[in-house]
């Protein structure tokens, strides 16, 4: 039986794809109309893990754009941006890591936007959960028992690690309970090891305790013992394009403070 010959359509399919590979091969840039987009890689805080999950599909039902996401604590993506790893947005949990990213020229101070923010709140494992009144007068040693341990981020560079001592020195604990703390790599590690019972207590934003199954929040931190948990976001430099700013100004918008108020963020 003879071949068929190849249509033109098949022709011109395949010269345009040999023409894509030896370009690629000689690095030379394509015309938007051949080459495929990459999606917007957004860094954020572990805190905002869930909100900002749900905010991507909500994107993406709305303009067929899928979004990458990255989440760890604050300190480490600033380091990685710093590091050259490619973001188009950075979303962290604390004014500190923001203000180090504009220090080293990694973001656009301009683009700057705070709009959630949280509270700082002691949780325990559910089953062994009792309500407590955090001041300046609580037994931190006696709430925790004789090896009790307290989990948060780690103190000198985790966002909610640096919110808790913070507010364990305001209220005149810290020096009775550092040698019972523990630092974990993000929040959400700190909130794994409550709701695995491998500590008697944590110290996490409010969300994030809304979010986990084993866990209770069993007191909230007087808000003027820390300063308050804020989430700035801001557009990484040299990735200020349409397809950036699209999706900065839909996290900052009306579709996704409805996603942030449904978790417990303060929407401002």
């Amino acid at each position: 039986m003879p071949s068929r010959l190849p249509s033109r359509r098949h022709v011109l399919l395949g010269l345009a794809l040999k023409s894509v590979a030896i370009a690629a091969l000689l690095g030379i840039a394509l015309p938007a109309s051949v080459r495929a987009e990459a999606p917007v890689t957004v860094f954020a805080a572990a805190s905002l893990t869930n909100a900002f999950q749900d905010i991507g599909k909500l994107y993406k039902a709305k303009t067929g754009t899928e979004v990458a996401f990255s989440f760890a604590a604050s300190s480490a993506l600033a380091k990685q941006l710093e590091a050259g790893a490619p973001a188009g947005i950075f979303a962290s949990a604390d004014n500190k890591w923001m203000d180090y990213a504009e220090s080293k020229d990694l973001t656009l101070k301009a683009t700057r936007v705070t709009p959630i923010g949280n509270s700082l709140v002691l949780i325990m494992p559910a089953d062994k959960a009792r309500d407590v009144t955090i001041n300046a007068s609580f037994d931190w040693l006696g709430f925790l028992g004789a090896d009790g341990r307290i989990v948060t981020g780690l103190t000198d560079s985790v966002p909610v690690g640096i919110y808790a001592k913070t507010a364990l020195t305001a209220l005149g604990a810290w020096d009775k309970v550092k040698e019972r703390v523990v630092g974990a790599e993000s929040v959400r590690a700190a909130l794994a090891l409550v709701e695995r019972g491998e500590a008697a207590a944590g110290i996490v934003y409010s969300t994030d305790a809304a979010v986990a199954k084993n866990v209770k929040i069993v007191a909230t931190f007087p808000a003027n013992s820390h300063p308050p948990v804020e989430y700035p976001f801001e557009i990484v430099k040299g990735q200020d394009n349409p397809a950036t700013r699209a999706f900065f100004d839909f996290l900052v918008g009306p579709d996704a403070k409805a996603v942030y108020a449904s978790y417990g963020f303060v929407v401002k």
